[in-house]
């Protein structure tokens, strides 16, 4: 009867998510009221998404998302929504740099996106407007975007 040995399991990593917050939050309406006579088909929309990081103390990290989310008809901007929504994340210290660098600018954006999109939603409609609905958006393509040098993040994709 021969043994069947079973491979180790990967290691487990602990995350921690300390707290997530809004950091930064404006919405601009410049042509209110007249705004809402004047629209007579919805507004196009330009979504820019940028992600910050820095080290808080030993193994803490503070990952930003920013989104902005502008609206035009024609030449005349319909309103601006600019948002960066933060969390602090806790990371083993015995992780490499290059590893923590894509937590912090994939995976915690990831985390924190649906809270983000929920934000600008409310806001767009409590402005008076209708709803908008960020589609999810792929950090890692935009990492590797970022990293081959392509320049700042964007992303289309809002309903």
């Amino acid at each position: 009867m021969t043994d069947i040995q079973t491979p180790p399991a990967p290691a487990q990593i602990q995350i921690g998510l300390g707290a997530q917050y809004i950091k930064d939050f404006s919405f601009e309406n410049p042509y209110a009221p007249r705004i809402f006579a004047d629209l007579q088909a919805p507004p196009q929309l330009g979504v820019t998404v940028d992600v910050m990081t820095r080290g808080l103390s030993e193994g803490a990290y503070e990952s930003v998302l920013k989104l902005k989310v502008d609206a035009k008809a024609g030449d005349k901007v319909v309103f601006i929504a600019e948002l960066a929504y933060a969390g602090v994340f806790g990371l083993p210290a015995h992780l490499p740099e290059e590893q923590i660098a894509l937590f912090l600018l994939v995976e915690a954006p990831r985390l924190l996106f649906p809270f983000a999109r929920a934000i600008i939603a409310n806001a767009v409609r409590e402005a008076g407007f209708p709803a908008v609905t960020l589609q999810p958006i792929d950090f890692m393509s935009l990492y590797a975007a970022q990293r081959a040098g392509v320049g700042a993040m964007t992303a289309a994709g809002a309903a």
